[in-house]
């Protein structure tokens, strides 16, 4: 089985806009007989180590193992960041969790192509609820790997309260506004712009939107296909990150700022009022609520999408973004689909959305979503021609790393443009 069967890029997260609404450690639980009158036991690793996540995924699994006596699940969660490595050496080892987080797309084919993942067995009513255009991303050579539970789209969160401070009125929505309102915000001693760099894709994150803005659908299609980054879009999308963050845009230390890690990384930055924008996807604002004094949403938080760019051949109103979503190793039992499916349920979806604050996969949980940002990344996402997988989930694993390491190397001042490219196409070659 090859990875690059997943489909085009184009094809992998283009979801129906009429079905969408603005609408550390480990903990063990109880349990005791599977569908089939057995004992089984799983175990289930999710990213969400504190607060309302975790406390989701405890009740979920409880009221899981009460409808199915016999089965019990062990739940282990672990930082976001330390994720995808402790995963991929279990997975190697042989010694993978029956449940486990994934984002689709390359990262996912790998596992797959590797023999570590099994088919996801999808309810009617999961499918119907949660739209087809959804399963695509999860999806490797016809077959469903993996459950998708959030649509994140990207784009920039921002603090109503420091942009009018600033006196800013507009949001911005060229690249030349965007600069603008750095300007402005720098003149009235506000960071601008918060950026996660040591976790190297927040970083990367403005490296994908510059792709997206210079790079055709088409060009974007044929690098998911034949992993090709000829075309000179890609070292534009670097030359045009490079020249604005020769504007200084970023807070003073984003080499070796954290993402999500407490009150000094960018989201937390931008919870405190301590810098007034980031790039980021639709969990962000979960993210900055657990982060704010009082831990709850921040109330002047606005969005936008990522600004146009002159001399670019993608389309307007092009966005990209990821699912986040649980797969089945190849050795867990039958009950690992039912769980997933159990856990798609309206009222779980539902509850998933708002501890997470985060929009739920499930077009029937849609409605609870009231974020104001998050109504405002929904009403963009409704009007997008297409949407983009983030590159590095797209591409997998190795390639995915390369382009990363790139990127903050040229923020870095360490590389440029060709060089993001050449390592791109170097770890393409491996594959």
């Amino acid at each position: 089985m090859n990875a690059r069967k997943i489909l085009a890029v184009s094809a992998v997260m283009v979801m129906s806009a009429a079905g969408l609404s603005a609408c550390g450690s480990s903990d063990d639980t109880g349990g005791g007989g599977g569908s089939d009158g057995g004992d089984v036991a799983m175990t289930f690793w999710h990213n969400s180590t504190t607060g309302a996540g975790k406390a989701f995924w405890e009740s979920t699994v409880k009221d899981f193992e009460a409808e199915n006596p016999g089965v019990t699940i062990k739940i282990q969660a672990i930082q976001n960041e330390d994720m995808d490595g402790k995963l991929q050496t279990a997975l190697n080892s042989g010694d993978a969790p029956d449940i486990f987080m994934a984002r689709g797309g390359g990262k996912l084919a790998d596992v797959v192509e590797a023999g570590q993942a099994q088919e996801v067995v999808v309810d009617d009513a999961t499918r119907t609820a949660v739209g087809d255009a959804a399963f695509s991303a999860f999806t490797v050579d016809d077959t469903v790997y993996g459950m998708p539970m959030s649509i994140l789209p990207g784009g920039i969160y921002y603090s109503k309260d420091l942009f009018a401070q600033a006196g800013i009125t507009e949001l911005p929505v060229t690249m030349d506004d965007l600069e603008g309102a750095v300007d402005k915000l720098k003149a009235a001693g506000i960071a601008p712009i918060a950026l996660g760099a040591k976790d190297a894709w927040p970083a990367a994150h403005w490296y994908y939107f510059f792709a997206l803005r210079a790079c055709s659908q088409d060009t974007l299609d044929k690098a998911t296909a034949d992993m090709t980054f000829d075309d000179p879009c890609w070292t534009k999308a670097g030359d045009d990150l490079a020249a604005f963050s020769d504007t200084a845009p970023f807070n003073d230390g984003f080499l070796t700022t954290t993402a999500q890690q407490g009150a000094g990384s960018s989201a937390g930055l931008l919870a405190n009022h301590q810098a007034a924008m980031e790039l980021m996807g639709a969990w962000d604002p979960g993210v900055i609520a657990s982060l704010t004094p009082d831990t709850k949403a921040l109330p002047d938080l606005g969005w936008f999408p990522f600004p146009a760019i002159s001399g670019g051949d993608g389309e307007e109103g092009a966005m990209m973004g990821g699912l986040d979503g649980y797969s089945c190793s190849k050795d867990a039992p039958a009950q690992c689909s039912e769980f997933l499916n159990f856990a798609m349920q309206q009222k779980y979806q539902e509850g998933y959305a708002t501890a997470f604050q985060t929009l739920p996969a499930s077009q029937d949980a849609q409605s609870v979503v009231t974020d104001p940002a998050l109504v405002e990344v929904l009403a963009a996402y409704n009007k997008a021609p297409y949407v983009s997988l983030w590159l590095d989930t797209l591409y997998g694993q190795n390639v995915g790393n390369a382009l990363n390491t790139g990127v903050v190397n040229l923020l870095a001042g360490q590389g440029d443009a060709d060089a993001i490219v050449q390592g791109v196409v170097d770890a393409a070659a491996k594959e």
